[in-house]
């Protein structure tokens, strides 16, 4: 692709995160009781977007060999967020309480409702969105480097809306290590596989803090 290419822009990337970040601003801005209602027609409409918009995401079989690296790689993730959560709740002022916040979002609806909906639309929809189109459109502009810092931040900043500097972070490093990941040639079904064995993990089976039920 040529300079004058690249600085043309590309309108469908554009457009797809102005209406990914808009439908993440409904999502944590809604009403709080609602949340994973809101959260599950977000990753229905990112991903159902996904596969119409990017050929390769589309064109991909899953292999069932990916469901191990992708485990791996969730647990490699699950040890970083270990420490992590120790280090934000003692650098950041309100660490504590902000990890709690995401953590009191098990309390809206019954655990096994919850597990559904991250492993059956959240989790996919997410790698193939953000990996799968967002990742791969802007890579093929300017290249696999630049495309997966460019993503990850993208996939950063569309949680900022939820005002909780903690989730920002934490939403920044989990992108950028599936980026690197895809950025490095993981398949998009080893990439699904290690958001929903993560998102099931640290959310519900083995979280880094204990929040009470309300």
């Amino acid at each position: 692709m040529t300079r004058r290419q690249r600085s043309a822009g590309d309108p469908l990337l554009a457009a797809a995160l102005a209406c990914a970040y808009a439908a993440f601003g409904w999502t944590f801005r809604g009403p709080r009781d609602r949340f994973w209602n809101r959260m599950t027609l977000t990753g229905l409409s990112l991903g159902t977007f996904a596969l119409l918009a990017e050929r390769s995401v589309a064109n991909e079989r899953p292999r069932r060999g990916d469901a191990v690296p992708g485990a791996a790689s969730a647990a490699g993730l699950y040890a970083i967020f270990l420490l992590g959560d120790a280090a934000a709740s003692r650098i950041m002022p309100r660490g504590h309480e902000e990890i709690d916040w995401v953590y009191s979002l098990r309390s809206l609806e019954p655990p096994a409702k919850i597990a559904a909906r991250l492993a059956l639309v959240i989790g996919p929809a997410e790698e193939l969105f953000w990996r799968g189109f967002v990742q791969r459109r802007i890579s093929r502009r300017f290249g696999r480097t630049r495309g997966w810092v460019l993503a990850s931040a993208a996939y950063g900043a569309a949680h900022l809306v939820a005002g909780n500097a903690t989730l920002v972070g934490a939403a920044s490093v989990a992108g950028g290590y599936w980026g690197a990941l895809a950025a490095t040639g993981a398949t998009m079904t080893s990439l699904i596989a290690s958001h929903v064995f993560w998102d099931v993990g640290i959310f519900l089976l083995a979280p880094t803090r204990t929040v009470a039920r309300s």
